[in-house]
């Protein structure tokens, strides 16, 4: 059963968080204030079993590979902990469990949530492909933010599609950072990644995703009329980015991984901002 868990990746929760909090900015902008119980249940919890099945099916994907790179070497497929056949059955599973839960919701939202399943399944497999399966997963990610104002008013503004860009250039930013902890075993083996592919100009290109960042947030500000207490999530993530940039500034494998695992608290602050602005 432990192995399980850990195929699951509930030891390490941040992924859920990363994934939570753009879920919880949508719930609270599409409600312009608090969300209902029952929507704020099924996306929770969708978050958690979506994130699980994510992890299952990268694991599944990468079990050929995972033996060559110290930091996954031991996950439960490649050390032989889970079967691979297994390991299938149990993505299935969580992703049936998290679909009905879906059902409870409406149309648009289940053919919303089959697109989810899409990326969340192709995203593993990019990486053989494209220097850019940061982009999919970001694009995976993002795909509860039309889900829940879709769930909420049973339709998807075009103002939408700010906080959607937003979701992908936040994850494409840490999930590079990520992949820096992994780049010297992703080249010797040939997978592919942002991390690889930006070489040294990565700490450049990531400064300048992060100002595109700030400014999508200013103008989601513009769109959604927040106020006062969104102004100041602003100016925190700033700090926390330019504190980012110092972790990562000489391309060590462990500050990489810790500037990665920090990024949670920018999803946590500009969710604090939304809902505190909104529910004023």
């Amino acid at each position: 059963m432990n192995a399980y868990f850990r195929l699951m990746r509930l030891d390490k929760p941040v992924g859920i968080y990363l994934l939570l909090w753009p879920t919880l900015w949508a719930l609270f902008l599409a409600a312009d204030g608090w969300p209902s119980v029952k929507l704020s249940i099924i996306f929770v919890l969708g978050v958690v079993l979506m994130r699980s099945a994510g992890c299952v099916i990268n694991d599944y994907a990468d079990r050929k590979i995972d033996q060559f790179v110290d930091r996954t070497k031991n996950r439960p497929i490649t050390s032989g902990e889970v079967l691979a056949g297994d390991a299938l059955k149990l993505f299935f599973a969580l992703v049936i469990v998290a679909f009905i839960l879906v059902l409870f919701t409406n149309v648009l939202t289940i053919q919303l949530a089959v697109v989810a399943v899409f990326l969340a399944i192709l995203y593993p497999f990019t990486k053989r492909w494209t220097h850019l399966p940061q982009f999919v997963l970001g694009s995976s990610f993002a795909m509860s933010v039309p889900m829940a104002f879709a769930a909420t008013n049973n339709s998807v503004p075009d103002s939408v599609w700010w906080v959607f860009a937003a979701t992908i250039v936040w994850t494409v930013i840490y999930d590079t950072m990520y992949a820096m902890a992994d780049r010297e075993e992703d080249l010797k083996i040939g997978v592919k990644s942002t991390a690889v592919l930006f070489a040294q100009y990565d700490r450049l290109i990531l400064g300048l995703l992060q100002i595109g960042l700030i400014f999508i947030f200013i103008k989601i500000s513009e769109i959604f009329t927040l106020g006062i207490f969104y102004d100041i999530s602003l100016l925190l993530v700033v700090i926390l980015m330019i504190y980012h940039q110092f972790l990562i500034k000489n391309q060590e494998k462990s500050a990489c991984f810790r500037a990665f695992l920090h990024n949670n608290y920018i999803g946590l602050v500009i969710f604090a901002g939304i809902a505190l602005s909104v529910t004023q």
